[in-house]
This record gives C-alpha cells, structure tokens and sequence, in this order.
C-alpha cells in the first residue's frame, strides 16, 4: 500500500491540472492568484471561503469551482505558479556555471531574492500546506527543478568539494532546510533589512554544511 498522502478530492493530477489553467485568460489568473495570497498567506486555512476568494477576484464562484473544485487544490495550483517562477530563474542562473559552489551560490541568491520579493508566497506555503501534502504542489515533483539541484549535489559529491559520506538527497534537506527556515523567521520577526543585504555569511554558513572540509 503506498504511504504517499492522497490527492484532495477533485484534483485532476499535476499535469491535468496545468492544462486546465492553461484555457484560463491570464488576467483571471492573475486576480485568482492575487486574492488567494491576500487571503490565505495572513488568516487561518479554514477562515477562507471560496467564496471569499471568488468576491476578492471578482469572478464567480462557478469559476472558482470549475477550475479548481475545492480549496485545497486551488492553493496547490496557485503555489505551483508561484514557485514556477522561481524555478524558472534557478534553472536559468545553473546554465552555463561549471563550478558546484558557484552553482550553489546562486541558486541559493536566486531563493533569497525572490523570496524578499515575495514573503506571501513563504508564509502560504507553510501555513496553509501541511508539509505532508507538498507533494501535492507540482514543482516539488519538477523533474527540471529537482534534477537541476540534485546534479549539482551529485556533481559536488564526485569533485571532491561536497560531502559525500551523506546522500545527495541528505544535501538537499539541509540545503532547503537551511534557507527554509531563515527565510520564514526573517518574515515572522518582520525584520526590516532584506536577507539578500547578509547574503554573503548566509551562504558561507550554507556552504559549510555541505561542503567535504
């Protein structure tokens, strides 16, 4: 019996889903989108209605529900969004950068930038999607994404410059959770200096982690 979560119900599946926000015109989205992080990234989960959601982006609720069919997919779908972007910059800054602590250094610029840019996105994801359910968001499974990171750790591991007495994935964790958790305290404690501004000694001590010295 598998041990993964099950889908919430109405859920097309990632692919499925992306096809059916594919035929939304973009300017919907947009306002979806916009009201789901006004709505659910500072209130509790349960507070939000679809039809709150609905009002705030000014479409009908027959709308909502024939897109998404239930708030939880609607979440996932919008977080999917969201995080594509910043997929897209981090696969964009690994090309063409041979060494693994350069390739390192800039994903983890690029996550800092976009996630000083965007606390909202931060907050939805830990507060509205149990941890258990982000398999649920698509990005988390982007083979792009995932095996854009895991090369590099991988690529690390075999120079030498890596520690390779733990498993690529070990790497991963401590990589996500390191930036993870600074990234959601920064916004919790509405600190007022970007992260990017200490973002050279917050990868040093990333760096240390992982690194094979």
């Amino acid at each position: 019996m598998s041990s993964l979560p099950p889908r919430p119900a109405h859920d097309p599946g990632h692919d499925d889903r992306r096809a059916v926000l594919s035929t939304m015109r973009p300017d919907t989205l947009k306002r979806i989108e916009k009201a789901v992080l006004e709505l659910f990234a500072y209130r509790d989960f349960h507070e939000v209605s679809l039809l709150d959601v609905a009002k705030a982006a000014h479409v009908s609720l027959q709308t909502i529900y024939k897109y998404f069919g239930s708030k939880e997919v609607l979440v996932y779908a919008m977080l999917d969004v969201m995080l594509g972007r910043l997929a897209e910059r981090m696969i964009d800054h690994l090309q063409g950068i041979d060494d693994a602590r350069e390739r390192l250094r800039k994903t983890c610029w690029v996550t800092l930038d976009y996630m000083d840019r965007h606390p909202a996105v931060m907050l939805l994801l830990f507060t509205a999607v149990p941890v258990s359910r982000h398999r649920n968001i698509r990005i988390y499974e982007s083979p792009e994404l995932m095996g854009a990171f895991m090369g590099v750790l991988k690529d690390g591991q075999q120079r030498g410059v890596l520690n390779k007495r733990v498993s690529s994935k070990i790497l991963l964790d401590v990589f996500m959770g390191i930036i993870g958790r600074v990234v959601l305290m920064h916004i919790v404690r509405r600190e007022k200096a970007s992260l990017i501004e200490q973002f050279d000694e917050l990868f040093n001590i990333v760096w240390r982690a992982m690194s094979d010295d």
